[in-house]
């Protein structure tokens, strides 16, 4: 499997999947911590990889998206953006409506 295929296969199988820097609990960067404390704050369940795990990931993840920086959100298939657009739809609501439950995004208890 290249590392395309794998990623294709994580963001397709995943309903909200998180390419970042370390973990949700002990991000490696503020920009990937941001990401976290807004999903965690919605109450998203989501998945998370650590770029930092492997190189191929790394290079793979900004081929994949066409996106130059990390963390990178995905949501039901589809690339939302990095912290800054996150953080923006965070702050106009329409992150919310993307996860709203009606969308069938997990939430956790």
């Amino acid at each position: 499997m290249t590392i395309a295929e794998f990623i294709s296969n994580e963001v397709t199988a995943n309903e909200v999947v998180l390419f970042m820097k370390g973990s949700p609990s002990s991000p490696a960067c503020g920009f990937s911590a941001q990401v976290v404390r807004i999903l965690d704050h919605l109450g998203v369940t989501f998945k998370s990889h650590d770029i930092y795990q492997s190189e191929e990931l790394r290079r793979g993840i900004k081929a994949y998206s066409d996106w130059p920086t990390i963390p990178q959100l995905y949501v039901r298939g589809e690339f939302v953006g990095g912290c800054d657009i996150v953080t923006e739809m965070f702050q106009s609501g329409e992150l919310q409506q993307l996860l709203s439950a009606e969308h069938q995004v997990a939430h956790s208890s």
